[in-house]
């Protein structure tokens, strides 16, 4: 039997969707999780799809709902179990969908472990019984156990790359974010822990791991009294053969001890900062702790202590109250520190929100305009980036899925199409670290450049012998 996933929204959902895949997967099951359509057709194999949903923006809850209804159409024998963010603050509605469908709070995700291991394929005959398994999901929800870091995994079904999820949840009070709601207080795993899991990473033969949470700028152990910087000095002195990859912070967390810190080889130059404004005005409006000063120092401090790094931010446009003045001045400021790449997010007002209640919106037609203009600057700048890269030899690591030409994902995050691999040679070396050289820009299919593989001695390489 098939268990199907679909994951929607953030690195940390995605990391929780593999580790409850592998929890199946030792279960004797089949896992599913490319993202079917409407013209997938019937799915007779799946016995179970699970959607772990995002709440970030209205479009992420509208995505959600029309997922939902489209597995039901295409998995006729199949219980749909929504779980994540949306699930965790709107439950209920969803649940009147459809009779199939069973709504397992964020907070217990977790509970998917306990689920395969209570559920096993060789336990079933032909599908689940779609009573028994809401009466056991319902017992457990009743539950009171802390599950936030029980979903972790060694092994990855649709990444090529590791993650680990060291946070959770925020403690801070963004007048727009709706996500806080849904994950809860901030809290962090134990360092020592986190040391062991990577030691797990390293045996499978994992040479990169991206360090995920909420919002890992409030990391902190209370064991051993380690905030995040002081976390990835432990790690680095802790472990040997794996890189970290730092998947987003807040301006504020880049200080002098943090870039004297990031400049070992072993941290990769790729570093998301949340932004949402270059508007002091907006930002205190958002309740961000922090100005853009702020924004540009950190920009600048990475820049000093990381060569060819990728820096990449999050803007919400059209704010309640954002002036084509303070618009400007994020155009502005984004130009500036030349963001090597900018996700755009129209603002949106959402329920539970101080910011929901906010009067002075903008207009469909002027937030459209500054999204479009946004995006346009996001565009010329990763060009930019991307073109600066041309002609120099990158680390990479190979991507599992079977594509010819084959792509890797470059240390500072670009994206690569590899020239010189065949099919045998491409899958033999996926999830590797390999040497590439950038040989021209593409800008095709998310692909960034073209680039070819090169051995340790810089002689371009035909041969699989002469790679492995």
């Amino acid at each position: 039997m098939t268990i199907h996933f679909e994951t929607l929204g953030c690195k940390l959902n995605q990391i929780e969707s593999e580790s409850a895949a592998k929890a199946f997967y030792d279960q004797g099951y089949i896992i599913s999780s490319k993202n079917l359509t409407r013209a997938s057709g019937t799915q007779k194999d799946i016995g179970l799809a699970i959607i772990n949903t995002c709440t970030v923006t209205g479009k992420a809850e509208q995505k959600a709902r029309r997922l939902i209804n489209m597995l039901l159409d295409l998995c006729p024998d199949a219980p749909i179990i929504v779980t994540g963010c949306y699930a965790e603050l709107d439950g209920a509605y969803l649940e009147e969908i459809d009779n199939r469908v069973i709504i397992l709070p964020g907070s217990k995700k977790g509970y998917l472990t306990d689920l395969a291991e209570a559920f096993p394929a060789s336990s079933l005959q032909k599908k689940f019984h779609l009573e028994s398994l809401k009466e056991w999901i319902d017992t457990k929800t009743r539950e009171e156990e802390n599950l936030a870091f029980r979903l972790s995994t060694d092994v990855f079904f649709s990444h090529s790359r590791a993650s680990l999820k060291i946070q959770d949840g925020c403690n801070s009070a963004c007048s727009y974010c709706r996500v806080r709601l849904a994950r809860g207080k901030a809290i962090s795993l134990d360092a020592e822990t986190i040391c062991d899991r990577i030691r797990e990473l390293i045996e499978k033969g994992h040479k990169e791991v991206v360090l995920t949470g909420i919002n890992l700028s409030q990391y902190f152990c209370p064991k051993t009294k380690m905030g995040f910087t002081a976390l990835l000095d432990y790690l680095i002195k802790n472990t040997e053969g794996i890189a970290f990859r730092i998947s987003s912070l807040y301006p504020q967390s880049v200080d002098e001890a943090f870039c004297e810190l990031i400049q070992s080889e072993r941290i990769r130059p790729h570093f998301h900062l949340s932004v949402q404004s270059g508007s002091d005005k907006i930002l205190k409006a958002m309740k961000r702790p922090y100005n853009a000063k702020k924004v540009s120092e950190a920009v600048h401090l990475i820049r000093k202590a990381k060569e060819d790094v990728f820096i990449a931010t999050d803007i919400i446009v059209g704010f309640p109250g954002e002036t084509e003045e303070d618009f400007l001045e994020t155009l502005s400021l984004c130009k500036e520190l030349n963001f090597a790449w900018i996700h755009v997010f129209p603002f949106s007002a959402r329920p539970g929100t101080e910011a929901f209640l906010l009067k002075n919106t903008i207009s469909a037609e002027i937030l459209q305009k500054r999204v479009i203009l946004m995006t346009e600057l996001a565009k010329e700048q990763k060009k930019a980036f991307v073109l600066s890269q041309v002609g120099k030899k990158r680390l990479a690591i190979v991507e599992k899925r079977r594509s010819i030409p084959a792509r890797a994902v470059c240390d500072n995050f670009l994206h690569v199409e590899l020239s010189n691999l065949n099919t045998k040679e491409a899958q033999m070396l996926a999830g590797q670290e390999i040497r590439i050289l950038v040989e021209r820009y593409e800008s095709s299919n998310k692909i960034d450049a073209r680039a070819c593989v090169f051995s340790e001695s810089d002689v371009q390489l035909s041969r699989l012998q002469e790679i492995t």
